[in-house]
């Protein structure tokens, strides 16, 4: 067995383990929890949103288990599986990263639920901000592939495009990350420091991919 085989075992060992913690969470705080759970809030950190007990409890957990399950598909699904294997080291990063991200949104749920009060923007900015920094990460160090990483029509027709847009990209959703954190300064605008950021620089991206490939085709010409 060699290491890279162990490495993908033991995240599919440490992802289960939150899951299965999730549901047994869950279960614990069924009797505890009101008939209708809060379950979004506004960018002003205000409930706007409810589900019945039952969906607020385990919709998460079931969430989490859907995505593991896409999480192993991909790399075996993919046309270009074997680009995967050069980066599947930050991928498996990527999957820990993002069960262990919607397992805090989970227990702030049911902190909430259960009476603390606190504004529900604010505290997830920290979380938001690593998960965006280490996008960037991933989107560095992405190959081509059909499912991880900025795939538009150009930088899926050309390594030459992947690569000039995923290192640019890396470092965008870097600041995305960073920029996240000052939602922690000023909460009321926390949603906007995520939000406008990522819009911005997707729809740079897509743009560059765009203008990076039309100058491949002319400099091929």
């Amino acid at each position: 067995m060699n290491m890279n085989t162990i490495r993908i075992k033991s995240v599919n060992i440490i992802v289960l383990t939150i899951i299965l913690v999730s549901f047994a969470i869950g279960i614990y705080f069924y009797p505890q929890m009101p008939d209708k759970m809060a379950s979004h809030w506004s960018a002003a950190g205000e409930v706007n949103g409810y589900l019945p007990k039952f969906w607020g409890l385990f919709l998460m957990p079931l969430v989490s288990f859907g995505l593991f399950l896409l999480f192993i598909l991909i790399p075996k699904i993919d046309p270009l599986k074997e680009n995967i294997k050069k980066f599947r080291k930050y991928f498996d990063g990527f999957v820990i990263l993002t069960i262990v991200f919607l397992f805090y949104i989970y227990l702030l749920t049911i902190f909430w639920n259960a009476g603390l009060r606190f504004n529900m923007g604010q505290v997830m900015i920290p979380a938001l901000g690593f998960l965006f920094y280490y996008c960037g990460i991933l989107i560095e160090n992405a190959k081509r592939n059909w499912f991880i990483g900025i795939r538009t029509p150009w930088t899926l027709s050309s390594d030459k495009v992947w690569r000039k847009t995923h290192m640019i990209g890396g470092k965008l959703f870097k600041i995305v990350g960073v920029i996240a954190f000052f939602g922690i300064i000023f909460p009321k605008y926390a949603v906007f420091f995520v939000l406008i950021p990522v819009i911005l620089v997707t729809g740079y991206l897509i743009f560059y991919s765009y203008f990076s490939y039309q100058k491949e085709i002319k400099f091929e010409k």
